[in-house]
């Protein structure tokens, strides 16, 4: 099994690809990371990372010749398995608003929003407790209470509740990991939440969707 980390100049790649080879190495499955749209397509797992703004990564993502294309061949075509990551997860949505409104991949229909936390820090930084929604196969083994470790000033604010698999509280529901069908993306960042990420990053290299 190869998994793809796609690189686009957007992502902490480094903290994230010593998480993948230590999960991967145990499920057997070979890690790469890639700016190669021809890899991508042929990856059996697909991992997008990101962090800084929306329409920055938005727009690097677009600047690798063929790569969107190559995800949406792979991802919405053939059905590979796909984690997006904090910005990576953003980008699921239809349109971020961070900025100025920014089209996003639209695989998961919502909005990408400003965190409205009256009398709190934003961006909400550090470890935050999980509120499990419904039940997915990459969240086995992670039960509400858990915690993991956020970066970020804007949400993702989802059109279909049933896409919602788990949030965190923060002067409201702020959510932290949204799914459907072959996808999935958490707004915390496996790679820096412990025991908790590595567990979320072993369900996603056996799921079978």
């Amino acid at each position: 099994m190869r998994v793809a980390l796609i690189d686009y100049d957007s992502g902490n790649l480094h903290s994230a690809e010593k998480a993948f080879q230590l999960m991967g190495r145990e499920a057997g499955a070979e890690v790469v990371v890639t700016s190669d749209p021809a890899v991508a397509a042929r990856a059996d797992r697909i991992v997008l990372p990101g962090d800084g703004a929306f329409p920055a990564c938005r727009a690097a993502l677009g600047e690798v010749d063929g790569m969107a294309e190559a995800l949406r061949e792979a991802v919405l075509g053939r059905g590979v398995p796909f984690m997006g990551i904090c910005v990576g997860m953003q980008m699921l949505a239809t349109t971020g608003h961070e900025y100025r409104e920014t089209p996003g991949l639209d695989w998961i229909g919502g909005q990408i929003q400003a965190i409205a936390a009256p009398g709190l820090k934003v961006p909400h930084m550090g470890w935050n407790d999980l509120a499990i929604d419904r039940p997915h196969p990459v969240l086995d083994g992670i039960a509400t209470g858990d915690h993991a470790y956020f970066v970020h000033s804007w949400q993702f604010q989802v059109d279909d509740p049933a896409h919602l698999l788990a949030h965190v509280d923060y002067g409201g529901q702020v959510t932290a990991v949204v799914g459907r069908d072959n996808i999935v993306g958490t707004q915390f960042h496996p790679e820096k939440s412990q025991a908790v990420g590595l567990r979320l990053i072993a369900n996603f290299l056996a799921w079978k969707p």
